[in-house]
């Protein structure tokens, strides 16, 4: 397979942590009729499930494992940071009905890229972020199908690029939204001390 061609990819898959007994949580599992369906070499899946998913073919099925290294790297404590209330102020107050606990925001830095974080607490003194990927840390296994895998069309690609020009900035799998402007509680805030980003996700 010509793996410099951009392949349109749909998969119907699981996805489950693994954590250091064996034990496995499944953590995200596609819908009846509601693939996860991608164009390669956009970065919109982890590199590591694209090298794995564009080797096989239509009907093939697939059962693999990330390392974090592999997959969102490892949790970093640097990642959580507090800021004041006043951050996260609109018009003067605070902003409750989209800051609170376990809320996915929007953030952006000094060099105006966006990133995605969780918001872990809301307390009098200030809100804490978690700017780590939800599953950084984890090993994972991904066990499915592929649905469809064939070259990509130029229309299918400039579609892509379309949307990916109004979107909040590539994210894609398990962000809480893959973002890609579906960002749950999307609250832009300037702030340069909280760095980093989601990195690629897998949908």
């Amino acid at each position: 397979m010509d793996n410099k061609q951009n392949k349109y990819i749909s998969v119907s898959y699981q996805l489950f942590t693994i954590d250091g007994d064996g034990k496995k949580e499944l953590v995200e599992e596609t819908q009846q009729g509601q693939p996860f369906q991608f164009i390669t070499g956009f970065g919109f899946s982890l590199d590591s499930f694209e090298t794995h998913i564009a080797a096989l073919d239509k009907d093939q099925t697939f059962d693999f494992t990330l390392t974090p290294a592999e997959a969102f790297g490892e949790y970093y404590e640097e990642g959580v940071r507090k800021l004041g209330r006043e951050f996260f102020e609109v018009n003067g107050k605070f902003d409750s009905t989209n800051i609170y606990p376990g809320a996915v925001i929007t953030l952006r830095g000094e060099d105006e890229q966006h990133f995605m974080a969780h918001v872990t607490k809301v307390e009098d003194d200030g809100v804490t972020l978690d700017t780590n990927h939800p599953l950084a840390g984890q090993t994972l296994q991904f066990k499915g199908t592929v649905l469809e895998n064939r070259d990509a069309t130029a229309e299918e690609i400039q579609n892509l690029l379309t949307r990916m020009s109004h979107e909040c900035g590539g994210c894609g799998g398990h962000c809480g939204g893959d973002c890609g402007g579906d960002c749950e509680g999307d609250h832009d805030h300037e702030d340069g001390c909280c760095g980093g980003g989601c990195g690629h996700c897998h949908h």
